[in-house]
């Protein structure tokens, strides 16, 4: 198969399989930004997110556990179609793709699941505070801060062979980024139980 970088590959010389591989591991599109195709993954990630969370509490009202079985389908189907996906992607020349984007969509999933508890109703979400639309806000900077330090063991996780490092690092930096923001958010939670006085 021939790939060309950030541009559009060549479809008239790929396989079917090979065309459905580049349709999902670069995001269905987002991938193939001129600029910061991780953020723009990561972006389009939330943005689904956000829209299957609104939906699945229109259709089940309050209940976290469509949320969370959705989410978890998600994660769980999205990690191993994305090792095949970019696994396809990854050349001997070019291991990691930057139009390889999927690996986004499932870290920047994992670091939200925290946020699958939250209240999505309609209109509560689009007016002030608009929780939970800043704290996936936080989610996403604090993923792409993480996928882009790559601490222990993202670093380690990037060097195994095709779509396992491609996926496995992004997934390990959306779990430091779950840790980090489930811990701020306990935090303030605390800080507004002791020093907030009640009315």
């Amino acid at each position: 198969m021939i790939w060309t970088g950030w541009a559009t590959p060549d479809f008239r010389h790929m396989s079917w399989s090979d065309r459905l591989a580049w349709l999902i591991g670069s995001g269905f599109g987002s991938g193939l930004s001129p600029l910061a195709p991780g953020t723009a993954g990561a972006a389009a990630a939330a943005g689904f997110y956000c829209v299957l969370m609104v939906l699945l509490d229109l259709a089940w009202p309050s209940s976290v556990a469509p949320r969370l079985i959705a989410l978890a389908l998600m994660i769980i189907g999205g990690a191993g179609v994305g090792v095949w996906a970019t696994g396809r992607m990854s050349t001997a020349d070019n291991p990691d793709p930057g139009s390889a984007v999927w690996d986004e969509f499932v870290g920047m999933w994992i670091s939200l699941i925290q946020t699958a508890w939250a209240t999505w109703h309609l209109p509560t979400i689009i007016v002030p505070p608009w929780w939970p639309i800043w704290w996936v806000a936080v989610c996403f900077f604090a993923f792409r801060a993480f996928d882009t330090l790559k601490p222990w063991p993202c670093r380690r996780l990037e060097d195994l062979h095709g779509g396992w490092g491609i996926m496995l690092d992004d997934i390990a930096a959306g779990l430091w980024a779950l840790v980090v923001t489930a811990v701020a958010f306990l935090a303030i939670q605390a800080g507004m139980l002791f020093f907030v006085p009640p009315t």
